[in-house]
């Protein structure tokens, strides 16, 4: 495996949801109310905002969040900030979780207590230090020793302001009686700034030294001394910001001469500073972190080879893919890396078939069919969600947008009433809006994603196997699934979806809730017989049913499910409806780049990207200044800090100008990310794409990277786009088979007791009363599934054999001190 440790990549991910606030400090004034936001940080990059939550002491958010983590860290943190319209934003209490505290918190929810927001706490990056003992001849003859304080680089510092700032370190020598100080250039615009400066500081010496090999410092001075490198921002008239400290004690010279290392920078006196962080309040959070250490494709063979089987083994639930569904305590955590990797390897649809049939069999009254929350309602609802997403932004979003912007009172609960308003007027503008939804769903019949009507079709088909007398079975398969868990949740959040950019406030949040209530009902009578009102368990519901035809509604329904559920059904060859699938401000160079007034090279720009071009505007919902087609696009890659000393920059290269890409300053690094990422996916599968690239742009006459002076050359560096792939889906096969490895691995002890319960079985020709544990595993032939169990046992073990040979080679190539491993990484 020596050959191959540089192509084991980490991969991290973050996911999980804000949920809400309470009992926060009332505001300094007459009004005690706080209009407060929050955000994602890591380390001191922000990566992520809710919606301005007004007027309230307890604000509820609601907003889910996902993305992958480009880039090491040591702190995730959550902010609340006050809401300013004349000064900048303060954010008044965070939660600061480090990197290797995130796994106790997964899949949970947990309320966290805020603390307080401390400015000399805010830090970020590290430091590379040298220091020396030297011998020192005075002009008088005497002997001393000579302190070498080397500071070599930082990496990582954080922006100021959003931009790269101007740092500096001061170097002191802190003693008992001394405090000797010096300080470093500015360095500009930067965030990995090079110093490579010496400073050198006299240490008083004894007279008792008679040779060299008594050469070291006092022990009284060696325990006292130490070396302080603080780190600053410039601010020129205003005070400078505090970035970090590390502090090196100069005893670490006593059996060494000279020591070397990067150093993690700290807050000041290491964040010990007490503060009363029990009167901020708590922050209720769900969080869930993976990092994943992907070995080459050729280590997931065996296992992909018994996952890739499962559709065939008889009976399904002797399966390795159902087996892992067993044995997950949260079933939710295999699903999606299954239905991935099943999807990519075209294995998902018999799957899905094999594991209906089992819940069908299962279900003993067609009027419940998949209600439950089983392995096979998980993985549909996954593969919707999954390939359904453009469904939806073409079938939704546009009649999601008008509601969600201008939106209607539409109360028609008597209870929840306010005054002043009328009832019949509400239930007037909720019937429009239930109405233009329920049309467009209707009528979306061949926007139906082919592989979404595949799955529907083998539901029908396996429902009136099971409910052959049932006439209304075939429908209520299907619409449990369209309706109930696709249409119906993605009216009721949105933000989920990617439909909206927030979760809504309160009223928009209780009308979108009322019309998802009347899309499931209206999506369940066409498998339901007449006069089904009397089940609603709300009166007023009752009612405002009596508005909608009922007749008509039935038939439009069984119409939608039957095109949907058509094995003639496909979407249209060339999608003519125009997808935008990212978008979102940002900085971009100027095309014309004016050489002379450098400072308005970089302007902000709305960039927005579809399955048709890549475009910049003015502000959004503005005309395009410039577009860029799809199939023009030969490369997208990142764009190195030293080039214009900005970060979280890319290029985009296109086929008529190589030489002239476009430069793009993102927010973040999870956005830089993410532009890089799905650019490069809708791109992929254009013929003339570029194998090389320039990592540095083309400035003052050369190339930054290889010094080339013709600025038509070919690129220096090989591009990273890899090979063609599906343009909606970039699945990483590796990945997906890597967080299946992992969720095997660590639940080793429940397939051990899954074999007991099998050899249980096969002893005594039927499960044990007594042996309880056995009764959660749905066991049909004792003999097949233990047979998968031991095959996955021994690819799990011959795989986590290959990880911990990476992990002891890993760790020790990374020792403490390191860049990898600085020290102060707890």
């Amino acid at each position: 495996m020596a050959e191959e440790d540089k192509a084991v990549r980490v991969l991290q991910s973050l996911r999980g949801k804000i949920c809400e606030a309470k009992n926060l400090p009332p505001y300094h004034g007459p009004n005690k109310m706080r209009d407060c936001f929050c955000t994602i940080k890591l380390d001191q990059e922000e990566v992520y905002r809710t919606k301005v939550v007004d007027k309230s002491l307890s604000p509820f958010y609601g907003e889910d969040f996902y993305f992958e983590i480009p880039r090491s860290f040591q702190y995730l943190s959550f902010y609340i900030y006050d809401k300013s319209f004349f000064q900048k934003d303060v954010p008044f209490g965070k939660v600061s979780i480090r990197k290797k505290d995130l796994s106790k918190y997964n899949c949970k929810d947990s309320w966290f207590t805020l603390q307080l927001v401390d400015a000399n706490s805010e830090v970020q990056g590290k430091v590379h230090l040298e220091v020396k003992l030297n011998e020192l001849i005075t002009e008088t003859g005497s002997v001393c020793q000579q302190l070498v304080v080397r500071i070599i680089e930082c990496r990582g510092l954080p922006l100021v302001n959003g931009q790269s700032g101007d740092p500096y370190a001061s170097v002191s020598l802190v003693g008992p009686s001394r405090l000797d100080q010096k300080r470093t250039k500015v360095k500009k615009k930067t965030s990995n700034p090079l110093f490579d400066e010496t400073f050198y500081f006299e240490v008083t010496r004894n007279s008792s030294y008679t040779r060299k090999s008594h050469f070291q410092v006092e022990e009284e001075n060696i325990e006292k001394l130490e070396i302080r490198v603080d780190l600053w921002n410039n601010e020129n008239l205003v005070q400078d910001i505090f970035l970090g400290e590390i502090k090196v004690p100069v005893k670490i010279l006593r059996n060494d001469n000279c020591h070397r290392a990067w150093y993690l920078l700290l807050p000041k006196d290491n964040g010990n500073k007490s503060a009363k962080s029990e009167d901020l309040g708590s922050l209720r959070l769900s969080i869930f972190y993976n990092e994943d250490y992907v070995l080459p494709s050729q280590y997931y063979n065996s296992l992909n080879d018994l996952l890739l089987k499962s559709s065939d083994v008889k009976p399904i639930s002797a399966s390795a893919v159902h087996i892992l569904g067993e044995v997950c305590r949260e079933k939710q955590e295999a699903v999606l890396p299954l239905v991935r990797l099943l999807l990519h390897h075209k294995k998902l649809i018999p799957f899905l078939r094999a594991i209906a049939e089992l819940d069908l069999q299962q279900t003993q009254e067609a009027n419940t069919i998949f209600r439950g929350n089983s392995l096979a309602t998980r993985c549909i609802d996954e593969t919707m969600k999954l390939v359904g997403k453009h469904y939806l932004k073409v079938t939704l979003k546009p009649v999601l947008d008008e509601i969600c912007d201008s939106c209607k009172t539409c109360e028609i609960d008597p209870i929840k009433l306010k005054e002043g308003d009328n009832v019949e007027v509400n239930k007037e503008n909720l019937r429009q809006y239930v109405e233009r939804v329920f049309n467009v769903i209707v009528k979306s019949s061949m926007s139906c994603p082919t592989l979404m009507c595949e799955v529907f079709n083998s539901l029908q088909n396996l429902a009136r196997k099971q409910f052959p007398d049932d006439p209304h079975v075939k429908y209520s398969a299907v619409s449990s699934f369209v309706f109930l868990r696709f249409f119906a949740v993605a009216m009721v959040s949105p933000h989920s979806f990617h439909l909206r950019p927030h979760h809504p406030d309160a009223q928009t949040s209780r009308v979108l809730t009322l019309i998802s209530k009347t899309i499931q009902t209206l999506g369940s009578w066409g498998s339901l017989s007449k006069n089904k009102l009397s089940s609603f368990k709300e009166s007023y519901m009752c009612d405002f049913f009596k508005l909608f035809q009922e007749e008509k509604c039935m038939e439009l329904v069984k119409k939608f499910i039957d095109e949907i559920s058509s094995a003639q059904s496909k979407e249209p060859t060339g999608v003519d409806e125009l997808i935008i699938l990212k978008e979102g401000e940002v900085t971009k160079r100027a095309q014309g780049r004016n050489p002379i007034r450098k400072v308005h090279n970089f302007k902000k720009r709305w960039l927005r990207l579809t399955n048709r071009d890549l475009s910049y505007h003015k502000q959004s919902g503005k005309e395009s200044l410039y577009s860029i087609l799809i199939k023009n696009i030969v490369a997208v890659e990142k764009l190195e800090e030293r080039c214009f000393n900005k970060k979280n920059m890319f290029q985009v290269l296109c086929i008529d100008r190589p030489e002239r890409p476009l430069y793009v300053q993102a927010s973040n690094c999870v956005e830089a990310n993410e532009w890089i990422e799905v650019i490069t996916r809708v791109s992929r599968c254009n013929s003339k794409r570029l194998h090389v690239y320039h990592p540095c742009a083309f400035l003052s006459g050369s190339w930054i990277c290889c010094k080339n002076t013709d600025e038509k050359a070919a690129g220096c560096t090989c591009c990273t786009g890899g090979s063609p792939a599906n343009i909606q889906l970039a699945i990483d096969c590796d990945r997906e088979a890597e967080r299946i490895f992992s969720l095997f691995h660590a639940n080793l002890s429940r397939l051990q007791k899954m074999e007991d319960a099998c050899g249980s079985i096969d002893v005594y020709q039927g499960p044990q009363m007594e042996q309880e544990e056995y009764a959660h595993f749905t066991i049909q032939d004792s003999r097949v599934t233990f047979k998968t169990l031991q095959q996955i046992i021994v690819v799990v073990d011959k795989l986590a054999e290959f990880h911990e040979q990476y992990r002891i080679k890993r760790s020790t190539r990374a020792t403490y001190g390191s860049e990898e491993n600085p020290i102060g990484t707890k």
